[in-house]
Formats: C-alpha cells, structure tokens, sequence
C-alpha cells in the first residue's frame, strides 16, 4: 500500500516531486508509525464491515481501528466479537484484496489472546490492538497479553496505547501517571507502536464538548495535557513515541456563532472556491486548523470517525517541497559541524543543530507521505485526494 495510491499514476506525477513510498503491514515499526495518517475508527458491529474495509482502502485509508469498545453498546460486544471473527474469514478468503493496517480496540485484557485464537488463520491480516485507558497499572496486563498473543499466533502484533484517563488530566496525579505510562511503554517499546490521545474523555471529565469552530487547543485544560504528553512521551532525542492528533468529532452542517476559518487565498478561483465553500458548509475548516497545530505541537496522523476527514488528514500530511529543501539542506553531510545558512527558498534561517530533530522527522514523513511539486499546495493535493 501506499499514500495516495488510489489516484492515477500520471495524477501521483503531476502532484509530487518524490511520491509516497510503498510499505506492508511488515514493513519496519519506524515508517509504519509515520505511515498511520487518518486512523479510521468503525464499530466492529457493522454487519459489512468486510465490505466497508475494501471500500475505505479503495479511497486512500491506510489504517482502521475496529472498535469493541466504547463506539459499541456493552451488550453487544459478545455479537461484535463473533462478528469480526467472521469478517476477518471473509478478507481473508480475499487474496487479491489489498487492506489497510488492521487494529481491534479491546475492553479488557483477555480479549487479546482469545481473539487471536479465534481468527485462526485469517490473524495475519491482524496488525495489532488498540489499547484503552491507559495507565501503568491498566497497561501491563494488556501488553503481557499481547505478548503472549504474539508468541501463540507467530505474528508481529503492536499496540496502540490510549492515553484519555482521568488521572492524566487531573493535575495532582498527571505527573506520576505520565511516569508511570512511560516506564510501561519504554519497557515494551518494540511492540508499542504509536500512542494515541483520548481527547473526549478528557473534556468528558469536565463536562466539556469543543464546538466546530473551535480546535482542541482552544479548550485550554485538554492542551495543557497535550502538551505534557508531548513532552513527556514525544521527545526526539530518541526515547520519545509518535503521538498521534485526537479526533475531530464532526461532520455534518452545524450553526455557526463564528466566522470561517478557512482563508480564500489558498483556494484562487472556480472549482477550488467551490472547494472552499464546500469545507466550510460542512465544519472542515476546523478541522484543518487543528490538523495544522497537531503538527505544530508535535503530533502526527489523526484519529478518524468519519471517512471524509481522511483526505484532510493526508494532504496536509505531505511534506512541502519547501520544507524537504530545508530539510536536505540541514542534513547535507558537510553541516555535520553546525552553523548557519539561508534557505534555498530565501525566506528563512536555517540553523543546523536546533533544526536537525525536525529535519530528521520531516524526511521521514516525505518518505511515507512524498513531497509535494514546488507548484502544489494541499490545496491540489485535498482535491486529488477526494473521492471521484
């Protein structure tokens, strides 16, 4: 699979000066965890859910989370279980197919292991699980279940940690439970491949809900925990994990109290205005400004709902072909020493040992999600990404 390669070849060329490499579900943790972009979340009740797979592959999702948990009624995860199971027996008498990543989100612990028990043969289309409220003392027997999953099955699993429980939040134990979820996943390190970010739960334990036109560091208590998670688990001096953005709630028209977002300028005139229009009718335009401080605050790829965010998500995932000159540049192997230079593109300083770190981590989201021609701007790259 790869990055936009449900759009044409010729199209791919016109849009990227390098595109998006190829990668597997074995291919190495490192580039799978930059290679998750928009994690699609489905209830693992839906009665086609082998048949929604195949479909959100076909338009550019690379990874999904099949949800046993709260996406689902408690009465209904016995049904949802022996679902998946057979759903999983359906892709698997596929070969031809081509599937995202695959992840289960469980409830408890022992789910882990007869699950995989359960699929059989169809468990090779298994990547691994999606782990809820984690902590360190919730977090240990999920991951030796997991480990024991892996040793019975033969397959590679990795776990997708949760972090949305309220002693995170809470001030007077955020501290220690951040210490804690560090000592467990460093432990586990190579079966932990991204950690994700449970931001309604956070606002749940305040009564809060973000409205459309606000991001999620507009609520200020849910972006100061960010921003510890971040600096606690999302370091770059090699111990840190990918962190990944919280989920964007909506995706249907809402009544508005503030104006757009969205700038035209990007947009020009014609089809791209009717773009603009269209993003805005239906909330995205917030959407875009919290994938932008995702970023900005160290976060990449993004918990999904909803497929129409899933473009979104991507284009503006794809690395600038500003930002991989700097990039190079930074990392030339004569600048080994440090120092100073301009940008090729004239605009800015690059300094090369405080720019090393997002140098490094830029050429590895263009290796996964390419680099965009000097002419394109996501933009382009939203619009070619969207379903015909």
């Amino acid at each position: 699979m790869r990055h936009f390669g449900h759009i044409a070849p010729v199209e791919r060329q016109r849009l990227f000066y390098r595109e998006p490499c190829l990668f597997t579900a074995d291919s190495p943790p490192r580039l799978l965890a930059a290679a998750l972009g928009a994690t699609l979340y489905s209830p693992a009740t839906r009665p086609q859910l082998a048949e929604d797979i195949l479909k959100q592959a076909a338009r550019g999702v690379v990874s999904m989370v099949l949800c046993l948990e709260d996406s689902i009624d408690d009465s209904e995860v016995v049904g949802a279980e022996r679902n998946l199971v057979r759903q999983f027996a359906d892709l698997a008498a596929r070969p031809a197919a081509e599937l995202p990543l695959l992840f289960v989100r469980v409830r408890e612990p022992e789910q882990i292991p007869d699950l995989v028990q359960r699929l059989g043969e169809s468990v090779r289309l298994l990547s691994g699980f999606v782990l809820p409220k984690f902590t360190e003392e919730r977090g240990v027997p999920f991951l030796e279940a997991l480990t024991a999953a892996e040793a019975a099955s033969g397959r590679r699993l990795f776990a997708m940690p949760v972090l949305e429980s309220p002693c995170l939040l809470y001030l007077e134990s955020r501290r220690e439970t951040l210490a804690g979820i560090s000592r467990v996943v460093d432990k586990y390190r190579e079966r932990v491949l991204a950690l994700r970010l449970g931001v309604t739960d956070f606002c749940s334990a305040y009564g809060l809900r973000r409205a459309p036109d606000m991001t999620a560091y507009d609520v200020q208590i849910v972006a100061s925990v960010i921003a510890d998670v971040v600096n606690t688990l999302g370091r770059a001096d090699g111990t840190g994990f990918t962190v990944t953005g919280p989920v964007w709630e909506y995706f249907r028209v809402q009544e508005r109290m503030f104006k757009p977002q969205l700038r035209r300028s990007p947009f020009l005139e014609g089809e791209v205005e009717e773009l603009r229009q269209a993003l805005i009718e239906h909330d995205m335009d917030g959407l875009l400004r919290e994938i932008a401080l995702d970023r900005a605050n160290g976060l990449l790829g993004k918990t999904c709902i909803h497929p129409s965010h899933v473009p979104a998500v991507h284009a503006l995932s794809v690395v600038s072909h500003e930002e991989w000159s700097d990039a190079q540049d930074i990392l030339r192997p004569e600048r080994g020493g440090g120092g100073v230079l301009r940008s090729a593109y004239t605009n800015k300083m690059n300094e090369v040992k405080p720019h090393r770190a997002w140098a490094e981590r830029t050429l590895e989201r263009a290796e996964v999600f390419g680099v965009a021609n000097e002419d394109i701007g996501f933009v382009e790259l939203l619009a070619a990404g969207l379903p015909a």
